[in-house]
């Protein structure tokens, strides 16, 4: 069912954690299932630690451009799951695209870019990081990072160990607004 397009196989992984235990693709939790060509999903029962999250998903692909609707699709979908409404929700796909596009311009050639989101009752947090030869954190006096800021609510980002450069944002779903 699987159609190679190249010499060169690279995979979208994707792993979900779910505090209610529940899984979509069923059997064991260690278990790797592929859901189609190239992109591959885990679930991982919910640890003590994660107490106040309900869910959690780390997806893993090269870092390219090409792939960032994926990104942009899941995201809209888990803002989504956490009743946000359509402007919100817009306005996270935006903040994802553009944190990423800020991180792929120092990516290393053929690295991944990983994208961990974090649902907690009425927020969410999303951290992309990115492997770099020279990583600089973007300047907060920027338009980007205002804009950024604007869209996602807080916004954060640092250096890590291994050159790693990680981008979070998170964003509170409206209070005012009844559910």
């Amino acid at each position: 069912m699987t159609e190679e397009s190249s010499s060169v196989s690279q995979t979208i992984a994707a792993d979900v954690i779910s505090t209610s235990g529940d899984r979509e693709t069923g059997g064991d939790p260690s278990d790797q299932h592929e859901l189609g060509h190239n992109v591959a999903a885990k679930a991982i029962r919910p640890t003590p630690a994660d107490e106040g999250i309900r869910d959690k998903v780390n997806i893993r692909m090269p870092a390219d451009g090409a792939y960032l609707s994926v990104l942009r699709t899941a995201t809209a979908g888990l803002a989504a799951r956490l009743d946000f409404t359509l402007d919100e929700i817009e306005d996270m796909r935006i903040a994802v695209d553009e944190a990423c596009a800020m991180l792929l311009s120092q990516a290393i050639p053929g690295s991944d870019l990983e994208c961990d989101f974090t649902l907690g009752v009425d927020a969410m947090t999303v951290s992309v990081s990115v492997s770099c030869l020279a990583p600089r954190v973007p300047a907060g006096d920027t338009f980007a990072w205002t804009v950024l800021t604007a869209l996602a609510g807080s916004v954060d980002a640092q250096v890590g160990p291994g050159d790693v450069l990680t981008i979070v944002l998170r964003k509170s779903r409206d209070s005012s607004r009844s559910v």
